[in-house]
């Protein structure tokens, strides 16, 4: 899937803004056919955002079900001869879209885009109508899953229903990525598939292009990033070599522009461009290899969350973060845990941060740790629905992320149960089924299980573990964080003979709470925390990467353990640094590439 861009022969409307919004307390709006005609008693809410945190009411914000978004907007007579696509960068987590009352898609999944061709649809001579309407609710087919617990005792009221999940961040809600109309023309370029390869000094540029319409005349333009033109092809598929190349990384990260052309009649129909950096990625022996160089990966595990806008993007935001992970001298970050905006891997790509793409797998694991006896892999759970949806899912993120530089490693799954029998035959077919779609990138599957006992770990690329010793476990004690460590490392290392990345370790940390000799919550604690897990990670030459969890502190669902959410950030929500990020500034100035 190509994201909207403006050429010489497509043209993008921004429809992102302010939109009329209204809650379906009852969940009748479909039966009732509220898409027929305006929405009625409406309030505004923009989009994107999340739509829990806008407002001052609860019932708001803790909805459960659906909710419907409305604007108009006209289409230009200059379009007439062209296609039209509306096109919605992510929904949270089900949608259902009409033009004017007449049903245009619906999509399952609350982290990646979705679109349709309108082009019958619309009217040109006034106004169209857009309705979207997105339901929150989770269940065993979805990523994340969840499940609706109805409560029949008499301490509960008659219905009362609570929706349940098992992942530790806020289920935020409503469109989250900006709404587009696009064009192109009648025979357009439908997709670009890039992958690239290092011989000596020299770059191959390998490509796929995909034409719907009549095929015509495709011509490839390969640009340096002065936009001088270096190399030129005509075909659909093909290679490009470029002399004496310069290879993207992250001390450079140098972006080519590749453009495609389509001629027919030898005439100009369509053109896109995209960037792309020369690089090779590649494991070899317990090394991580980026250009045939080792990476030492330095950055955080993150979340899409700030501040009123939930999981709405915002590139305030999101450039904030980049340049405060190059302050801090940070060269990745894991999508923890679902894809985000294609707009920040494009940043990333810019930036030169390396990024570990992780799907929506994440709260397959508590369920079972919660509820001794029952299997999260199994039918009535995580069954083969799930498994076909996963894949389905990594199909998605595959076709949207596949040709950014910076996107270095698959993620399947974040602390599944790996433990559970029917894990091992749910990953081994995901985890297949994700190389054969891109076989140029190493996969992965974040796990917080005991060597032993993981019955995925022999299917992965990396082993990549998540770890609090002194926090949930041996809590306060930090005189055994490093005993513990190496064990359970070593452990990894000799069952597996893969590279090891510590994905995961931190402390809940309240910005300003200070204590010496340092106590839990205290800056000083999760600082010392932080250096007794690096002490051990210097001391194995098999480890490729440290993450430490988070990058900032982010709003979780409402529970004893956490006090307005997850406070393990390095940075407060708000984007201030904690005591610990001058110590990892510092280190990561001085650490290995």
């Amino acid at each position: 899937m190509l994201y909207p861009k403006e050429s010489e022969t497509r043209e993008v409307k921004n429809l992102s803004g302010v939109w009329r919004f209204k809650v379906d307390r009852e969940n009748t709006g479909l039966e009732e056919a509220w898409y027929s005609k305006p929405l009625e008693d409406t309030i505004p809410m923009p989009v994107p955002s999340s739509y829990n945190d806008v407002t001052q009411d609860i019932s708001i914000r803790d909805h459960i079900g659906y909710v419907w978004y409305e604007r108009e907007f006209f289409v230009p007579s200059s379009w007439k001869d062209k296609r039209i696509f509306i096109r919605i960068g992510s929904a949270s987590h089900f949608s259902i879209v009409w033009i004017n009352g007449e049903k245009v898609l619906e999509h399952k999944g609350g982290f990646l885009p979705f679109e349709a061709e309108i082009t019958q649809i619309v009217k040109f001579d006034g106004e169209n109508r857009l309705t979207v309407a997105v339901s929150n609710i989770l269940d065993w087919t979805t990523l994340p899953p969840g499940e609706m617990r109805a409560f029949n005792d008499p301490m509960h009221p008659p219905g009362y229903k609570t929706l349940e999940y098992y992942f530790d961040f806020y289920n935020y809600s409503g469109i989250h990525r900006p709404v587009y109309l696009y064009t192109v023309p009648e025979n357009y370029i439908s997709d670009i598939r890039v992958t690239t390869d290092i011989k000596g000094f020299d770059g191959e540029v390998s490509y796929r292009v995909e034409v719907k319409g009549k095929k015509g005349n495709v011509e490839i333009i390969l640009m340096d990033k002065n936009k001088r033109e270096i190399s030129k092809r005509y075909g659909e598929e093909g290679t490009l070599t470029v002399r004496n190349a310069q290879f993207w990384e992250p001390d450079n990260p140098y972006l080519y522009t590749f453009k495609v052309n389509l001629y027919n009649d030898n005439k100009l129909e369509d053109s896109y461009s995209l960037q792309t950096g020369i690089r090779k990625v590649e494991i070899k022996d317990d090394k991580f290899l980026l250009n045939g160089k080792p990476v030492y990966f330095k950055g955080f595990g993150k979340h899409e969350d700030s501040n009123i806008r939930g999981k709405g993007f915002d590139p305030v935001i999101v450039l904030k973060d980049f340049y405060l992970l190059k302050w801090i001298n940070a060269n990745s970050f894991r999508t923890s845990h679902y894809p985000y905006a294609e707009e920040v891997l494009d940043l990333a790509d810019e930036f030169g941060i390396l990024v570990i793409d992780e799907a929506p797998a994440v709260g397959m694991n508590m369920f079972s740790l919660m509820s001794p006896g029952r299997k999260v892999f199994s039918e009535e759970r995580a069954g083969e629905r799930t498994l076909e949806y996963h894949i389905q899912v990594m199909k998605e993120l595959i076709a949207r992320d596949k040709n950014h530089p910076s996107v270095v490693m698959w993620s399947v799954a974040n602390e599944p149960a790996s433990q559970e029998d029917g894990a091992e035959d749910y990953f081994r077919r995901v985890i297949a089924a994700t190389r054969s779609m891109d076989p140029t990138r190493p996969v992965t599957l974040v796990d917080c299980m005991r060597a032993e006992e993981s019955k995925t770990a022999k299917y992965v690329d990396v082993i990549c573990i998540n770890r609090y010793y002194s926090w949930y476990t041996d809590s306060g004690n930090l005189d055994i964080i490093e005993y513990q460590l190496e064990k359970d490392i070593l452990d990894w290392y000799a069952r597996y003979k893969k590279p090891v990345f510590l994905t995961e370790y931190g402390a809940d940390t309240i910005a300003g709470l200070h204590q010496d000799p340092p106590v839990m919550f205290t800056e000083e604690y999760q600082e010392e925390m932080i250096k007794r897990f690096n002490n051990v990670l210097d001391r194995l030459s098999f480890v490729i990467g440290e993450h430490v969890w988070c990058f900032a502190d982010f709003v979780t669902k409402q529970g004893i353990i956490r006090v307005m959410g997850n406070r393990k950030g390095v940075f407060t929500r708000e984007r201030y640094p904690k005591k610990v990020a001058f110590y990892l500034k510092e280190r990561w100035e001085s650490k290995k590439a």
